[in-house]
């Protein structure tokens, strides 16, 4: 899998269903698998992992200590209302309506793909997030990155 990059406009149908970008599907190798889990994301988005991104991402999750109250809260809140889905013949995706409602995802979503995975977003409420841009993303990056060794200094 290469790489995801780009923000795709989608709507969903009156039976939940949700035409996947050929754009986006053109990240996939033909060979692999075109199965994803989408479950909640961090904000109220969906979030739809490739099926190895997910199993790799579960692994991790999976190591959490059961007798540790907040490992075990967070694996029951990430597990929730995971679902897997795999596009039909169309590149179309039954989407989850228990997730929709929780997302409060109508009929128009953008899909931001980041990196590995891919935010669904409440198109309104994608909006939103435009418009919540920090006025200096320089400062934002030296606060999330400043203290990460630079790329120049690991070649060298």
């Amino acid at each position: 899998m290469k790489q995801l990059l780009g923000e795709y406009a989608c709507k969903i149908d009156a039976k939940g269903r949700m035409r996947l970008p050929s754009a986006l599907m053109g990240h996939f190798e033909e060979e692999e698998s075109h199965t994803f889990v989408i479950n909640r994301g961090f904000e109220k988005c969906l979030m739809m992992y490739p099926e190895k991104v997910w199993e790799t991402i579960t692994v991790e999750i999976n190591e959490l200590s059961q007798y540790d109250e907040k490992s075990r809260k967070f694996r029951r809140y990430f597990y929730r209302g995971a679902t897997r889905v795999t596009p039909d013949s169309a590149d179309r995706l039954n989407m989850p309506n228990n997730l929709l409602e929780w997302a409060s995802i109508g009929n128009e979503v953008v899909l931001s793909a980041v990196n590995d995975r891919i935010e669904i977003w409440p198109k309104a409420e994608w909006d939103k997030t435009l418009d919540d841009e920090p006025e200096d993303f320089g400062q934002l990056a030296q606060t999330v990155l400043g203290n990460k060794k630079k790329i120049t200094d690991e070649l060298s």
